[in-house]
């Protein structure tokens, strides 16, 4: 009996490990930040339309949010608009 509580505590682990995965790539999004990140591409890519809109038209935070953005990426501490983290 004990064994098999353990087991399905495994499961429930692993399950929760891997439900917050993203289907979004996270080499995709460093190199769309880093080459296009001024236009909001990252952004657009990573789901958020409304930040990526906004970076647009203020030149990426006046370069500032680029920069920042560029940081998270590399560091992979940007999730995807549905809070998952992306895939390595």
């Amino acid at each position: 009996m004990p064994e098999d509580t353990l087991t399905n505590q495994e499961n429930w682990l692993d399950t929760l490990k891997n439900a917050k995965k993203s289907d979004k790539s996270w080499r995709r999004a460093f190199l769309l930040s880093l080459f296009l990140g001024p236009f909001g591409a990252d952004r657009f890519y990573l789901g958020y339309k409304k930040l990526g809109m906004l970076k647009l038209l203020t030149g990426a935070g006046f370069g500032i949010w680029y920069v920042i953005d560029v940081m998270l990426l590399f560091f992979n501490k940007l999730p995807d608009a549905d809070d998952c983290e992306l895939e390595k």
